[in-house]
């Protein structure tokens, strides 16, 4: 019997835990769940007789290193800050790990070690980041594989909600972690343009988006996604002329967050007293010298009518509500992200979507071509989601792999080499997740 321990049971798990406990009479695998909330685990697994559920605190170093002691394959959903903790006892207890999240400046130190120790930790195994390294891995070698020369290379993905259920003014909905909804952007975005390296603060990043056509979507929008140049090694792509990786959503959602940003209401730098405060009170406190209304002086400010779009927007969030906060000490990101939790939270009949497409233009033959690479996944509704099947069943198919000894990688990696996105790729094809390709 071989065990898996997966730390983390929320929004993101569903998918990855039905893969895991579907396969494991026929492999031979257990399940451990960890999280701090016991019924959120047992929604999950149910009644299954190869799933452990574990109550966990996970500053709790003697009960999280004692359950990674008595695994042999760790995979963690937790938020990006807390996957150190899980790394440095994988090391210290010999366990490869598995993550859908971005390998950070901390476990980047441990790379020696990982390396030294015979381990593999496979960082970015999810979605965004994870299907868009594989699939564009896989576009890119077999370009080069043909001789084509690549001199410019976009990727954009986006998680959104299905135009079934896309019934808000801000044309969105939350199916993931609303903290890094809320956080998108925070440090800006840096890509290369036409041989020009583009730096774009946070206030700039939302404030002109531009558009790109999606074959039966149309219109959407897009931002830079943190800082694409640090992919142009991995991708063996250092001496393109334009490469960017960015982030997909419908036109109005840009368009209202670009309003928040300039209200100031997504700085987390320092906290405010909210218990006596309002929500149109904490809207106002960028607007200097107003003289009309809260909403007049709100509008102003943004240089937008009082009956405009944004202001609407506004109001669905509750922003021109005398309602008191009441959220105790909070940053400003933590009153909004209790907005966005509140108020674009997915019913349970709705459906989310999950779009992604790569262009890429090259030389081939003298012939100059562009290409199109696009993959459309739907939610079934707000538990089984598009999300949590994209980022959980890359991690499944992965573990599968390590667990049947079909894996023989070791290091601190990311998923760009054949022997991982070749298999992943396949069995992602059995899940209804695939890329349909045009060429001009």
């Amino acid at each position: 019997m071989k065990n898996i321990l997966l730390f983390g049971a929320g929004k993101s798990a569903t998918s990855l835990i039905d893969y895991l406990l579907a396969n494991a009479p026929r492999q031979k695998w257990h399940l451990t769940v960890a999280d701090h909330d016991l019924s959120l685990i047992k929604s999950k697994t149910g009644k299954s007789y190869y799933a452990t559920p574990a109550a966990l605190d996970i500053k709790d170093d003697a009960a999280r290193q004692q359950l990674i002691r008595d695994t042999d394959l760790v995979i963690s959903l937790l938020p990006a800050t807390l996957h150190i903790l899980v790394a440095r006892d994988c090391l210290a207890e010999k366990k490869h790990l598995l993550t859908a999240s971005y390998i950070d400046d901390e476990v980047r130190q441990l790379q020696p070690e990982i390396e030294k120790a015979g381990l593999l930790f496979m960082y970015e195994m999810g979605l965004d980041p994870g299907i868009d390294h594989m699939s564009a891995m896989k576009l890119i070698h077999s370009i080069e594989k043909k001789g084509g020369q690549i001199f410019s290379f976009k990727s954009y993905c986006g998680g959104l909600i299905s135009p079934d259920s896309n019934d808000n003014p801000w044309q969105y909905k939350v199916s993931w972690n609303a903290r890094n909804i809320v956080m998108a952007g925070i440090s800006g975005a840096t890509y290369k343009e036409k041989g020009k390296v583009k730096e774009l603060t946070h206030e700039q990043l939302f404030d002109h988006t531009k558009t790109i056509q999606v074959p039966g979507l149309g219109k959407l929008a897009f931002y830079p996604n943190r800082d694409s140049l640090g992919y142009m090694q991995a991708y063996k792509l250092e001496d393109l002329a334009t490469f960017m990786r960015a982030t997909l959503r419908f036109p109005d959602f840009c368009e209202g967050w670009n309003a928040l940003i300039k209200l100031g209401l997504t700085d987390d730098s320092h906290k405010i007293a909210t218990d006596k405060l309002t929500y149109t009170e904490w809207a106002s406190h960028a607007v200097k010298d107003g003289t009309g209304t809260p909403e007049e002086n709100i509008a102003q400010l943004l240089g937008v009518s009082t009956k405009s779009k944004v202001i609407r927007q506004l109001k669905f969030l509750g922003l021109l509500s005398t309602e008191v906060i009441n959220l105790g000490e909070q940053t400003n990101a933590g009153v909004l992200q209790s907005l966005v939790e509140n108020k674009l939270k997915m019913e349970p009949a709705d459906k989310d979507m999950i779009v992604m497409m790569h262009e890429i233009e090259f030389e081939r033959r003298s012939m100059a071509t562009r290409m199109h690479s696009y993959m459309i996944v739907q939610g079934e509704d707000s538990i089984h989601t598009a999300m949590a099947k994209t980022v959980g069943l890359p991690l499944g198919i992965m573990a599968k792999m390590i667990l049947q000894d079909k894996i023989t990688l070791t290091g601190l990696q990311i998923p760009v080499m054949p022997e991982v996105y070749n298999p992943v790729l396949k069995e992602l094809e059995e899940y209804d997740i695939r890329f349909e390709e045009s060429f001009e």
